[in-house]
């Protein structure tokens, strides 16, 4: 990963996939502005964000940052197919950037890559999510197949013991992260969970980033309510970092009026967004 680190969205909204989607934290943020986040839409006045310069012609985004792509969406959602060539053109365009795609559709990965994939394409990532262990099964099959040159697993929001080892010890994933259900999501993330999956890949020697306990964290026969101000730091004070990481972070002023947020970001919460 880079230094610095970008979102891009070149579109915006996306249909529901599989159980990780139950509680989708677009879907959340989109209601929270009265939109439908099943309204797939080009973001024209971002979509050619890595192209953007400022006003002393350097870019926008520096070289040697990493882009995160499609947030608000899935890069290789199929009502995104007639956007997708000219992206890959912004990709190909900006090789001292690595790009980070990250997606739940793994069957459609191969058929949607540019003709002329290969070397012009080294500096982009793929991310398969894998929310349980039916959807690791499916997914990863498919991701040792694929011809990038850096892999990777997110098991977000982790929804049961999920067990990797197979996969990590064929050498090909380069980093495994774990988070929890957070905004309007209720599903419990248990610590024993990720403590396997840590512990593969510490045996294994990959990377594991525990991101976030999520909304409702179980450890030691107890069930933890977590403000989304405190998730990420609690996730990095239990040790499940591999390499080790400091846990020693400020932890951010909850907002008064919000149990989620560290800030007012105006949602119905507190009403303030009307």
């Amino acid at each position: 990963m880079g230094m610095l680190s970008h979102i891009w969205n070149p579109w915006h909204g996306c249909k529901k996939y599989s159980e990780g989607c139950a509680h989708c934290y677009m879907y959340y943020l989109d209601a929270q502005r009265d939109r439908d986040g099943s309204v797939i839409y080009k973001v024209k006045s971002n979509f050619d964000l890595p192209l953007k310069k400022t006003k002393d012609g350097a870019y926008r985004i520096p070289s040697g940052a990493t882009v995160h792509v499609c947030l608000t969406s899935d890069f290789f959602l199929e009502e995104a197919d007639e956007w997708r060539e000219e992206a890959w053109l912004i990709i190909k365009n900006r090789s001292d950037l690595r790009f980070w795609l990250q997606t739940k559709r793994a069957e459609r990965v191969l058929q949607c890559l540019p003709r002329d994939w290969g070397e012009a394409y080294r500096h982009v990532s793929i991310c398969f999510t894998a929310e349980n262990q039916k959807r690791a099964d499916e997914r990863l099959p498919i991701l040792a197949e694929l011809p990038f040159a850096e892999k990777h697993v997110m098991c977000a929001p982790m929804l049961s013991e999920i067990t990797l080892e197979k996969w990590l010890r064929t050498g090909q994933i380069g980093k495994v992260l774990a988070d929890g259900e957070n905004y309007d999501g209720d599903r419990v993330l248990r610590y024993e969970w990720v403590k396997k999956l840590y512990d593969e890949c510490v045996a294994c020697g990959v990377e594991f980033d525990f991101v976030g306990t999520g909304n409702y964290f179980y450890k030691d026969g107890k069930t933890y309510r977590v403000p989304k101000a405190y998730q990420h730091v609690m996730a990095l004070r239990s040790g499940l970092q591999f390499p080790p990481r400091n846990a020693d972070v400020p932890v951010r002023k909850k907002c008064a009026g919000c149990p989620r947020n560290a800030s007012c970001g105006g949602c119905k919460q507190c009403g303030k967004c009307r």
